[in-house]
């Protein structure tokens, strides 16, 4: 027999069913769909202390206090309602009346699309709980964007998606991975897209948020998640939000004094750009699940479809690592399921509408404009470089040389096929494609997978081929399975 998947409303009853689990429900701005499915199923006054809506702004305020910019779909709203009901119920609810209550409060504030907008409905939706009383609490947060056009049809797959999460936080509370895929159960992944997940508290000490991010891009529960500088998950409008976004695309497996030439000299670039405002300026490290499942840089174009690659070739420590680095010497990141420039520019034109910039290779260029590497489109190579460049988009090209007694490959002297050369020739002179002229050529013959190779096997001088201290963190934390030589003696 296949597996067995209860219905949001089954999943209520079970909780509320359990006697020892009691809590509180806080919906905003897509009525109370989750606490509707506890009414309806019978025995809520088991389970539900209190259900409230507060749908008025300067009510909600006086609650839970005012946010910055007055957004109230945001993740500092979510907490302090999670953190708030939290507390009243542990300061209203006497230990000697309920020794064997384990309290919880559901939050979510959700903005559906309106009768006369076509934006996607998006929100915040979370947990506080115990699953033993009088424990100190965990939490689970999500971001979830909501795909059904209309607003009813969102407003139901809020309802069993919170369902959902309150059945998974008490029955799989020690398998996060089980827990992000029953959010599903009843959903398709049409409907619904969870861009950022967090688990924090006692329950999940064990727990690498990053890792749950990469799971999530693994199992196309969303196409790309995005780290700051700190390692911590973020939500991508609240970084790319009408900025002007540079990307830099790599395996930095590990990143190496060439990546970084690409990024300062492609930002200077960049930012001397009629529309570009520096301090609107938004730089990704950009790693596709292809990098993290290949050993080395592989052709674009490929006939192996790049979004359904062997996602068990990817393994947590390598994505660790990579992400460590780039996150210790200050860089955001970007993990994505985009293999193609064009989709992650699109994906980048749902937060802003300004001037963007790509960094690449001239061999990642040449792949572009290869019609291999449109297989999939009807229109081909046309129609995918045609929807690339619709984009308002600058591509900054670095230059490559094999070998110091090798011709230097530049954009302007790159071989491309007759058929598509005119177009080529186009956003050359149009300056859409743009070369990187001021490169130090002092490092254009380190590659990465050379440097992870000397790293493996205790080769001298691939110090010199990352950037500064970048050796010493992989070193310190023995990151790309570096061992530090024994002594002879």
């Amino acid at each position: 027999m296949g597996k067995v998947t209860l219905s949001a409303n089954q999943k209520a009853l079970s909780l509320n069913l359990n006697p020892n689990i009691y809590g509180t429900f806080s919906e905003i701005g897509a009525g109370q769909e989750v606490v509707r499915h506890f009414f309806r199923c019978g025995g809520a006054s088991g389970t539900i202390a209190k259900a409230m809506s507060a749908y008025d702004m300067d009510v909600s305020d006086a609650i839970y206090g005012k946010e910055k910019g007055k957004r109230y779909v945001c993740e500092s709203r979510l907490k302090k309602m999670l953190n708030r009901e939290y507390l009243l119920l542990e300061e209203r609810l006497s230990r000697k009346n309920h020794p064997t209550k384990t309290f919880f409060s559901f939050a979510n504030t959700i903005a559906t699309t309106k009768y006369n907008n076509k934006n996607p409905g998006h929100g915040w939706m979370g947990i506080k709980f115990q699953t033993e009383a009088e424990e100190k609490a965990s939490e689970i947060i999500i971001h979830l964007r909501l795909h059904d056009r209309e607003a009813r049809t969102q407003q139901e797959c809020v309802g069993i998606l919170g369902a959902n999460l309150m059945h998974a936080s008490f029955n799989f509370f020690n398998s996060p991975k089980k827990i992000i895929d029953s959010l599903y159960d009843g959903l398709s992944k049409a409907q619904l897209e969870i861009d950022m997940v967090q688990m924090n508290g006692k329950l999940f000490n064990h727990i690498d948020n990053r890792l749950l991010s990469l799971y999530l891009v693994k199992n196309k529960m969303t196409e790309a998640v995005i780290f700051s500088p700190e390692g911590h998950s973020l939500q991508p409008s609240d970084i790319l939000h009408k900025k002007n976004i540079l990307a830099i695309r790599g395996s930095f497996r590990p990143v190496t004094k060439v990546n970084i030439d690409m990024i300062k000299n492609g930002y200077n670039l960049f930012k001397k750009e009629k529309k570009v405002q520096e301090s609107d300026l938004q730089v990704l490290f950009e790693i596709t699940l292809t990098n993290l499942a290949t050993k080395k840089r592989e052709p674009i174009n490929t006939n192996n479809n790049l979004e359904n690659i062997n996602v068990k070739a990817i393994k947590d420590q390598d994505f660790l690592d990579r992400v460590d680095v780039l996150c210790s010497i200050g860089q955001t990141v970007l993990i994505s399921n985009y293999g193609r420039y064009y989709k992650l520019l699109n994906y980048f034109s749902r937060f802003t509408n300004k001037r963007m910039g790509i960094i690449l290779g001239v061999m990642n260029l040449k792949d572009i404009f290869s019609a291999k590497y449109y297989y999939n489109l009807n229109g081909g190579v046309l129609e995918g470089i045609g929807k690339m460049f619709n984009n308002d988009v600058k591509v900054y090209v670095y230059p490559y040389q094999e070998n110091k007694n090798s011709d230097l490959i530049q954009s302007k002297n790159l071989k491309i096929d007759k058929k598509i050369k005119a177009i080529y020739e186009y956003y050359l002179k149009n300056k859409r494609i743009v070369d990187i002229e001021n490169f130090d050529s002092n490092v254009l013959g380190i590659f990465s997978h050379k440097v992870l190779h000397m790293i493996r096997n205790n080769k001298t001088g691939w110090e010199k081929l990352v950037p500064n201290y970048v050796d010493n963190i992989i070193k310190e934390n023995h990151l790309f399975k570096f061992q530090k030589k024994k002594n002879s003696n």
